[in-house]
């Protein structure tokens, strides 16, 4: 009866971190859509100053984890210094900034799509990890669906909604986001093993710091830097501020979610909510946003999502494998 009692606490609790990482995540990729393309006002302007939502996120992410360490932490506990993410702070200022500009120039399901390839595209071409042959076809089936998306027609009201539309740019800029992620993931892996009573808030406290300071400095680092002229937008235009402040949020509530998961369910538990996650994003945007996507395009969707979620089987053989090694005979 006790073992029935902890699993069900054990499947509520996973429950609610999907409910969280879902709500979060998608609402805020919706408010991500909204600012890239709404005109606000009578004046019908766009929001151009995208990279303001990293410093915004930044800032209010930094708050959250400092009052989220006061609150729960029991003083230092030997993790790493603040000025440790210096560097993870750079590529972590720049790679997002890139992620977020590429919605001038394609669609928020294409910028998804081409983002879900971090993990088999990045590990087989920058970081050259050789995989088995049933990862192989996972990269494929990602590679190929990103692709034959990226080279299919968009359709003509999907494009009207866009800055500047310009495929080859938005699709570039995102895969350099996914090379900038890769270095900022390695360096606060090293971090961490440098570092072993660093905890999920001190990382987000020490990267949230860096990357205020890299956003303050870019964008008013200068009398006509951008930042002034985005401050003056959410003046202007009210309803955007607040999609800004939300948005902020959302991406502070999402990490704390995350944060649950891999401490109670492990990392792969993570992947396989955010990837499914990420697949409600394109359904959500193509009908409550209006992008809709031929025939063709989702079977491209299917595609990714497909290799994904075979990738994320895989995973989980080969932790069953190594559990049952651990094991006494």
């Amino acid at each position: 009866m006790e073992a029935h009692g902890v699993g069900l606490r054990r499947v509520l609790v996973l429950a609610f971190c999907v409910a969280g990482i879902w709500s979060a995540y998608i609402y805020q990729g919706f408010l991500q859509e909204t600012l890239s393309t709404k005109r606000f006002g009578a004046d019908g302007k766009r929001f151009e100053h995208l990279s303001f939502l990293n410093l915004a996120q930044n800032v209010v992410c930094l708050i959250w984890s400092y009052i989220m360490i006061k609150l729960w932490s029991s003083g230092s506990n030997g993790g790493a210094p603040w000025w440790t993410y210096w560097s993870a702070g750079i590529t972590n200022t720049i790679g997002p900034a890139m992620g977020i500009e590429a919605l001038k120039y394609i669609s928020y399901p294409a910028q998804v799509l081409a983002k879900s390839s971090k993990f088999m595209l990045m590990g087989s071409l920058v970081y050259g990890i050789r995989y088995t042959f049933p990862e192989y076809l996972c990269t494929l089936l990602v590679a190929g669906g990103v692709s034959i998306f990226a080279l299919l027609k968009t359709s003509s009201k999907t494009i009207s909604k866009l800055a500047h539309p310009n495929a080859p740019l938005g699709y570039g800029l995102c895969f350099l986001n996914l090379a900038f992620d890769g270095f900022t993931n390695a360096t606060q892996d090293s971090i961490s093993a440098r570092y072993p009573k660093t905890s999920a808030w001190d990382i987000m406290l020490g990267m949230n710091l860096w990357g205020t300071i890299y956003n303050m400095v870019y964008m008013f680092g200068w009398p006509q830097a951008s930042g002034f002229e985005a401050i003056q937008f959410c003046k202007q235009h009210p309803e955007a501020a607040w999609d800004i402040f939300l948005y902020c949020l959302c991406g502070a509530v999402g990490q704390n979610f995350i944060f649950l998961t891999i401490s109670r369910f492990g990392s792969l538990a993570n992947t396989t909510i955010t990837t499914t996650r990420k697949f409600v994003s394109i359904v959500v945007s193509s009908l409550l946003s209006g992008n809709p996507l031929s025939t063709k395009q989702w079977g491209c969707v299917v595609m990714v999502f497909s290799g994904l979620s075979y990738q994320i089987y895989l995973k989980w053989k080969k932790l069953q494998r190594l559990q049952k090694k651990r094991k006494p005979m």
